[in-house]
């Protein structure tokens, strides 16, 4: 719904609900649901979609660089509760820190040949920088496979996914986030309390996603 709300309801056009429809099956959800909700979505169906997409900035403990994604119904009941896990994180007051990231595009796919070319695929397809993606990072690609996550001008994640799709890549997930230019060194402890902080957020049924300056 939020993909169809966010791209349109055709995923010839909307790379994000293209990845969302192909998870959706891939979890053996029916036909019939997954178009009652992209209708519902693009608003094209007898029922609308009443969401606003709200960001939150903050803090995790140890001073790591958090922004929250959140769609919600009612702004007026979740923005408190979400500035209350903040502050139960010890962070005082969320503060603003979107300077702290780069707002890009995030294409993630794999290659069944585990020796196909990953930086060549990149530069073709339009990609600004590709990482290696592993089944641990992201249990949508497969073991034996080749697995990459490129990163994108915003404006090129369509273009970037309909390239990948189109050369033997299986795309499992395209959408717009941020990428942090740096990230803090964290002791095993520190590390243990973040996740923590990070675990609770992404609990809270508004939350859509959490973008952490955390490798």
């Amino acid at each position: 719904m939020v993909s169809a709300k966010m791209g349109g309801a055709d995923p010839e056009l909307n790379a994000r609900l293209a990845a969302a429809v192909e998870k959706a099956r891939k979890e053996s959800v029916s036909r019939d649901v997954i178009e009652r909700a992209i209708k519902k979505g693009s608003g094209t169906g007898d029922e609308k979609l009443v969401m606003e997409h709200v960001v939150f900035e903050g803090y995790a403990p140890h001073k790591v660089p958090v922004i929250v994604e959140v769609y919600t119904d009612n702004t007026n009941r979740t923005a408190p509760e979400i500035r209350v896990l903040f502050r139960k994180g010890q962070l005082g007051n969320s503060g603003s820190n979107r300077f702290l990231f780069d707002q890009v595009g995030l294409v993630e796919a794999f290659h069944p040949d585990q020796a196909t070319d990953r930086e060549t695929a990149a530069i073709e397809a339009g990609a600004n920088e590709v990482e290696p993606l592993t089944h641990q990072q992201n249990d949508d690609i497969p073991e034996e496979a080749a697995g990459a996550r490129f990163i994108t001008e915003r404006s090129a994640v369509h273009s970037v996914s309909k390239w990948l799709s189109k050369n033997a890549w299986k795309v499992v997930t395209s959408e717009l986030g941020y990428v942090p230019k740096n990230y803090p060194e964290l002791s095993e402890q520190q590390l243990s309390e973040v996740g923590e902080f990070l675990q609770e957020l992404e609990d809270h049924d508004d939350v859509h996603r959490v973008w952490a300056a955390l490798k």
